[in-house]
C-alpha cells in the first residue's frame, strides 16, 4: 500500500509523492493488475456497456485525492469515482470505523436494533429540517428512490410521478423510468406511471428564455400546466434532483425550487428531493436543497453519506408520511437495511466532515478557485461553452460552435473529439468525469487548493490545444 494508507491520528492524509512505490512494489502491482484484468474480461459483466467493446482501466490502489492504475501511475481523482468518495479514498477514520465495527458485528437482521444504525440515523436527522426525523435505510440511491416513490404512492393513494427530463434517479425499474435521460429508453414501456416535464436550463432553454427570471417563470408555468392536464388527483409526487448531477449540474434558481414547493402544496403532491449525488456536502451544504430555502417532504440519499466505502442509501420522511405507517405495516424491506458496516462508515464520515471542515472547504474552493478558472476557460477556449456549478460540483460543456451551442458529442452518445480530450486528461494524470459532451469537476470535498489547481492546470493545457469545429 502507499505510504500513509490507513494510518494517521490527526484525521488528515499524508500527501503522496511521485515515489510512492518501490520497484518491488511496482512489480507486484503490475502482476496483480494483469491477473485482475484477465479475470475481469473473462468473468465480469459491466454496467451500461457493450461487453466486447470494453477495455476498462485497472485501479490498483487509492489514497486521498488520488488513484493508481495497474502500472502504478497516479491520477488526481476529479470524478470522486461516481461522485461518491466525498472524504477521499482510504480516509483513516472511516477505514478504522469499519474495522472496529467488523470486530463487533459484521451483519445483522435489520429487524434488530444495532448501535451503528441508530447512531447513523441520529446524525443524519440532526442535519435535516425539523419534522424530517425518520430514516429508512437502503443499499443505495436507486432503491432509495424506489422506496420514496412507493411511500408517496401509498401516502396519497395515487400512482403517477412527475420527473424532469435531463435527470438521473437510478438503474432499477421505477428509478430508471423516472430518469429523464436516454438510458431509460430500453427499459421504458410507458406503463410505469411516470410523466416527464422540462426543467429550467437557460443555456439550452426549452422555453426560448433569455434571462434566468424568464426561464424560471416559464418552466414553472409549464410544470403547473403539466400537473393540471395530467390531473392532480392522479399524481402522487414530483421527484427532483435538488441539483441535477449526471445530467449536467444545472443549478436551478431559488425561485424555481420555491415554486415547485408551492405547486406541491397547492395540488397535494409529495415533494421528493433526490440528494443522492448532490447531498452530504457535494454542493457546499449538507444538502443541496438548503441553497433554495425549501423543505421537501422526502429526502433520498446515498453516495456521500459514507463516501461509498460500504453500500448505503436511505429515505428520510416527514412526520405526515411516517405517521401513515405507525399502525399499518410498510410493505417493503431489504436484508441489508442499515447494514452495520455501512452505518459505521456513515457515522465516521459525517463526523470527519464536521471535524475537518470539509463542507466549508468545498464551498470556499468552489467559489474561489473552480468557478473563476472555469469561467476563464469559457472565455478563452473555442470548444468550451457554459461552465456552472457550486461547491465541488461543476460542469463544463464542450461545444463545436459557441454561437450555435452545438454539443461536441450528441446527447446520449459520445464522439471521437470528446474521447480524445478525455484521453489527454488521463495522460496528464487527471481522472475526469465525462458524460456525453460534458466534463464534470467533482473531486473529493477535502481536496487541497494545490491539488485542485494542479488538476485544473491539466484541464487548461488540454482545452487550450482543442480546436474542433
Amino acid at each position: 500500500m502507499p505510504a500513509g494508507a490507513g494510518s494517521g491520528t490527526d484525521h488528515s492524509f499524508e500527501r503522496l509523492t511521485m515515489t510512492d512505490f518501490s520497484d518491488e512494489e511496482l512489480q507486484a502491482i503490475r502482476t496483480e493488475s494483469e491477473r485482475a484484468y484477465e479475470l475481469d474480461r473473462a468473468h465480469v459483466f459491466h454496467s451500461w456497456s457493450a461487453q466486447a467493446q470494453l477495455s476498462p482501466m485497472v485501479i490498483s490502489r487509492a489514497q486521498g485525492s488520488y488513484v493508481f492504475d495497474g502500472e502504478g501511475k497516479k491520477y488526481l481523482d476529479f470524478a470522486s469515482q461516481l461522485v461518491n468518495t466525498n472524504v477521499g479514498h482510504q480516509h483513516p477514520t472511516v477505514v478504522q470505523a469499519i474495522k472496529d465495527q467488523a470486530d463487533l458485528i459484521c451483519t445483522i437482521n435489520p429487524a434488530h436494533v444495532n448501535a451503528a444504525r441508530s447512531e447513523a440515523a441520529r446524525l443524519i436527522c440532526e442535519l435535516t429540517p425539523e419534522g424530517l426525523d425518520h430514516v429508512f435505510f437502503t443499499n443505495g440511491g436507486a432503491d432509495a428512490n424506489e422506496h420514496a416513490i412507493r411511500m408517496a404512492r401509498l401516502h396519497t393513494g395515487r400512482r403517477k410521478v412527475l420527473s424532469r427530463y435531463r435527470s438521473y434517479h437510478g438503474g432499477t425499474q421505477t428509478a430508471v423510468n423516472v430518469t429523464g435521460d436516454p438510458r431509460r429508453f430500453a427499459n421504458d414501456h410507458g406503463d410505469a406511471g411516470v410523466v416527464h416535464f422540462f426543467g429550467p436550463f437557460l443555456y439550452r432553454s426549452e422555453f426560448d428564455a433569455t434571462t434566468e427570471a424568464e426561464e424560471t417563470e416559464r418552466a414553472l408555468r409549464h410544470l403547473e400546466r403539466t400537473i393540471q392536464l395530467e390531473g392532480p388527483q392522479t399524481i402522487a409526487a414530483i421527484i427532483l434532483e435538488s441539483i441535477p448531477g449526471t445530467a449536467g449540474i444545472m443549478v436551478p434558481s431559488a425561485e424555481y425550487m420555491q415554486g415547485v414547493r408551492r405547486l406541491c402544496d397547492e395540488y397535494g403532491l409529495v415533494f421528493i428531493a433526490d440528494e443522492v449525488m448532490a447531498g452530504f456536502g457535494r454542493a457546499g451544504r449538507w444538502f443541496a436543497f438548503e441553497h433554495f430555502d425549501i423543505v421537501p417532504d422526502i429526502i433520498t440519499f446515498a453516495k456521500g453519506v459514507n463516501s461509498g466505502y460500504v453500500p448505503l442509501g436511505g429515505v428520510i420522511m416527514n412526520d405526515a408520511i411516517y405517521s401513515d405507517f405507525t399502525e399499518r405495516a410498510y410493505p417493503g424491506g431489504l436484508t441489508y437495511s442499515g447494514h452495520p458496516l455501512a452505518c459505521a462508515a456513515a457515522v465516521a464520515t459525517i463526523n470527519a466532515m464536521r471535524d475537518e471542515g470539509m463542507i466549508a472547504n468545498a464551498a470556499k474552493l468552489g467559489e474561489e478557485i473552480v468557478g473563476p478558472r472555469l469561467a476563464e476557460f469559457s472565455e478563452k477556449f473555442p470548444n468550451v461553452g457554459e461552465t456552472r456549478g457550486v461547491g465541488m460540483f461543476w460542469a463544463l460543456e464542450l461545444v463545436r460552435d459557441k454561437a450555435t451551442r452545438e454539443p461536441l458529442a450528441p446527447y446520449g452518445g459520445g464522439s471521437a473529439e470528446v474521447s480524445e480530450i478525455v484521453g489527454k486528461l488521463k495522460a496528464g494524470g487527471v481522472l475526469p468525469f465525462n458524460n456525453y459532451h460534458r466534463l464534470h469537476i467533482v473531486p473529493p470535498l477535502n481536496v487541497t487548493a494545490d491539488e485542485l489547481n494542479a488538476g485544473l492546470d491539466v484541464f487548461e493545457q488540454v482545452l487550450s490545444e482543442a480546436n474542433y469545429s
